[in-house]
């Protein structure tokens, strides 16, 4: 089973459609796959959910069925994680569900991390509960993938969730604000790497806890959501196009030999995929992914092509994707 997160500390690149598209193209692929939903914003399990099915995963008082719920004894201090949820979207498709209360979570982190270096155990089942809550949710499921949506900062939340991932992908907006994010990413998940490395070599008493390697491979970038004419991008964007590559070599792979010019001369990146416009909303109003979309939805006329040509990009990404992650599909 691999584990791959998706991460930006800049919000509105489209992240969370990309994980829920690849969520939906690898189940179209016959690849068991487990969406999880670890933002506190919990967009992705409202892409995936009707509000009033959201409604009975969120009554009032507790939420067993969220990951909050997965995570409560030990937010409380009264245990180890509950068994966690997976609700079934389809046979290949899980969804460990979001919460907004998860945000609580955060303190609690917090002050995890710096216990982990006195061999702490309590320690260690807080900061290892995402790990093991994905571990028990593919495992329920069967499942040989597990894609991890986050939000958009570098806190305590995030960094317990990318340490459970054995790769990361950056989804990154063709402007100046991703390659800033870039310049932070790169060396906060190096640290976030070595430091959890030094922690594991200060071990728990409990030697079966099941605790995560932080692989935390990079595997790669997505460029979202720009604009094209003429099968190319417009001269705004390109121009952050052809920065991208020096900046994801020299901050994220720690290497400043790269030759790529631009973006479609990088192998760093997996897909540029471009603004498909009025297909996500009638994708959101379906509750349907915008290759699944048909002219019962309103996808008459020209946005039938553009429906064809999105489960082209989404299958050549998926793809590009598993094979860098070594991922197999059928």
């Amino acid at each position: 089973m691999k584990t791959i997160a998706f991460f930006n500390n800049k919000g509105g690149v489209g992240k969370t459609t990309l994980v829920y598209h690849l969520a939906w193209m690898y189940a179209d692929l016959g690849v068991s796959v487990v969406a999880a939903d670890l933002d506190p914003q919990a967009n992705l399990s409202a892409m995936f959910l009707s509000e009033e099915r959201l409604e009975e995963l969120w009554p009032d008082g507790d939420h067993p069925k969220s990951i909050l719920g997965t995570i409560s004894p030990i937010l409380r201090g009264l245990g180890d994680i509950a068994e966690p949820h997976v609700e079934k979207i389809n046979r290949d498709l899980g969804l460990l569900v979001g919460d907004l209360g998860l945000s609580r979570f955060e303190a609690k982190l917090s002050s995890a991390w710096p216990d982990c270096m006195n061999h702490d155990e309590a320690g260690f089942r807080t900061e290892s509960a995402f790990h093991r809550a994905i571990l028990k949710a593919a495992e329920a499921r069967e499942a040989e993938l597990v894609l991890i949506d986050v939000g958009p900062n570098l806190g305590a939340i995030n960094r317990a969730a990318i340490i459970a991932a054995n790769y990361v992908v950056f989804p990154l907006a063709p402007d100046l604000f991703s390659l800033q994010g870039l310049r932070n990413l790169g060396p906060t998940l190096q640290d976030w790497r070595n430091e959890w490395r030094d922690r594991l070599g200060r071990p728990p008493a409990d030697r079966n806890l099941l605790l995560p390697s932080a692989d935390i491979k990079p595997a790669g970038y997505v460029v979202m959501q720009h604009a094209v004419r003429a099968d190319r991008p417009v001269k705004a964007y390109d121009k952050w196009m052809q920065r991208i590559p020096a900046v994801y070599h020299q901050e994220v792979l720690h290497d400043r030999g790269t030759s790529a010019r631009s973006t479609a001369e990088d192998p760093e990146c997996l897909a540029t995929l471009k603004h498909f416009r009025s297909l996500m909303p009638m994708a959101q109003d379906a509750l349907k992914p915008m290759f699944h979309l048909k002219a019962a939805d309103g996808a008459l006329g020209g946005h039938i092509y553009a429906v064809q040509e999105c489960h082209a990009d989404f299958k050549k990404l998926a793809v590009a994707i598993a094979t860098k992650c070594g991922v197999s599909i059928p």
